[in-house]
């Protein structure tokens, strides 16, 4: 709390909402791969909330695959593109999670059904 009695903020990027496709794979209690469909809630460069009634659990090591949209563009209009990350799990709570990335990526241009090799 700051002396106005306001919560502060502790982030050190900036923080945009949007919703963005994504999918996220993870291994079970088994070690078989699962893939789970999501929304972001909000992103920024290090990180994203995913709103979910189901969290992973803290510690959860996941690749993600977010579907950016390019139609926006003229040149690539209905064409996508695919950010590949990984990331672990740093928050879980009741509505959702948080997923810390990791320093590496991959952008690559998206098929319709994307999956996360």
């Amino acid at each position: 709390m700051d002396y106005k009695g306001e919560k502060s903020e502790k982030r050190r990027m900036e923080r945009f909402t949007i919703e963005l496709p994504a999918k996220v794979s993870v291994l079970d209690k088994q070690r078989d791969n699962k893939t789970i469909d999501f929304l972001t809630s909000n992103i920024c460069a290090g990180g994203v909330f995913f709103q979910t009634d189901q969290p992973l659990p803290v510690g959860t090591e996941a690749k993600i695959n977010l579907i950016l949209p390019l139609d926006t563009l003229k040149k690539l209009k209905g064409r996508k593109a695919c950010i590949r990350l990984s990331g672990t799990v740093i928050r879980s709570e009741r509505g959702g999670m948080a997923i810390r990335f990791e320093e590496d990526f991959e952008i690559s241009p998206s098929q319709d059904r994307e999956t996360i090799p």
